[in-house]
């Protein structure tokens, strides 16, 4: 029996999306320093007004070790700060700082810029793959 690899569609997504990942990870590296996980961690403090290790883990798809190793450094790096979640004691709530979300107006655009440049590669095909994207990504 064979069987190949190349083929089979849990490996062409996972390589899809490493590659497309590395290459927005190039843009942002290069110019702000900033690693995968950090990435990730930031533009998921984004949108909310303060979230904990556990939720982005648990939202980003990202071992829990990666997310407080990122958070770690960028609080260090002084983008975000943590705090004690009022709810449970036993965990760190984390939120953007003021140069936290300057950094993330400076990123946005390029963010956009990158997506847009991977859709127009894709053409018609695009408005399909979100639509595939989206059925396997739906909470079952």
């Amino acid at each position: 029996m064979s069987f190949d690899l190349t083929s089979f569609l849990p490996y062409q997504l996972s390589v899809a999306a490493s590659r497309v990942s590395k290459g927005f990870a190039e843009r942002y590296r290069k110019e702000f320093g900033l690693s995968i996980p950090e990435w990730r961690v930031l533009a998921h403090l984004a949108g909310q007004t303060s979230v904990s290790v556990r939720e982005i883990h648990a939202r980003v798809d990202m071992d829990k070790s990666k997310v407080s190793r990122a958070a770690a450094s960028l609080e260090a790096a002084g983008l975000i700060e943590k705090r004690e979640n009022l709810d449970d004691r036993r965990l760190l709530d984390m939120r953007l700082t003021a140069q936290g979300q300057s950094l993330i107006a400076r990123i946005v655009p390029i963010a956009d810029d990158y997506q847009a440049e991977v859709l127009a590669r894709l053409g018609l095909d695009a408005e399909v793959l979100e639509r595939v994207l989206a059925i396997l990504l739906e909470d079952k």
